[in-house]
């Protein structure tokens, strides 16, 4: 991905008032969301990369090539993002509360993927929950059927 697709992504994200996203794009920025949740902790582990693949996968229907290739064009634009409460912010002015809601669950089973349940991450979805315009209970399900899955 180039640089200035990132920095497009980012400017309508970032925009005072973005609209809704392209699904491409969308996709592209929640992704993204799932790699800074497993980039959280300092320990980008091989687990949280695998269920970064297979939600792709199964949120999107992919191939475990497309799944990766997406994943690494999310790696690049959470590298470029900016922190994560306007990151955060921004993803849900533009996508829509079920996508939202589901990528909660996905959020959970990347932080849970390492088989630890780490407090900075637990305070890291507790703030990302609140922004994405999720209440708490919404994301207490969302681990629950994360933990399930």
């Amino acid at each position: 991905m180039s640089g200035a697709m990132i920095q497009s992504i980012l400017s309508r994200l970032l925009n005072p008032s973005p609209g809704r996203l392209p699904e491409p794009d969308a996709r592209l920025a929640l992704a993204a969301l799932l790699v800074r949740v497993a980039r959280s902790d300092g320990d980008y582990a091989a687990a949280e990369v695998d269920r970064i693949d297979r939600v792709l996968m199964e949120r999107h229907r992919l191939s475990p090539f497309e799944a990766a290739g997406l994943r690494t064009e999310a790696e690049a634009l959470e590298t470029a993002a900016p922190d994560t409460v306007r990151f955060t912010r921004a993803l849900k002015a533009a996508t829509a509360h079920e996508d939202r809601a589901q990528l909660m669950t996905a959020l959970w089973s990347v932080a849970l993927a390492d088989g630890l349940r780490d407090a900075d991450e637990d305070t890291l979805l507790r703030m990302v929950a609140n922004l994405l315009g999720l209440t708490d209970v919404e994301s207490a399900l969302a681990r629950q059927k994360a933990q399930k899955d």
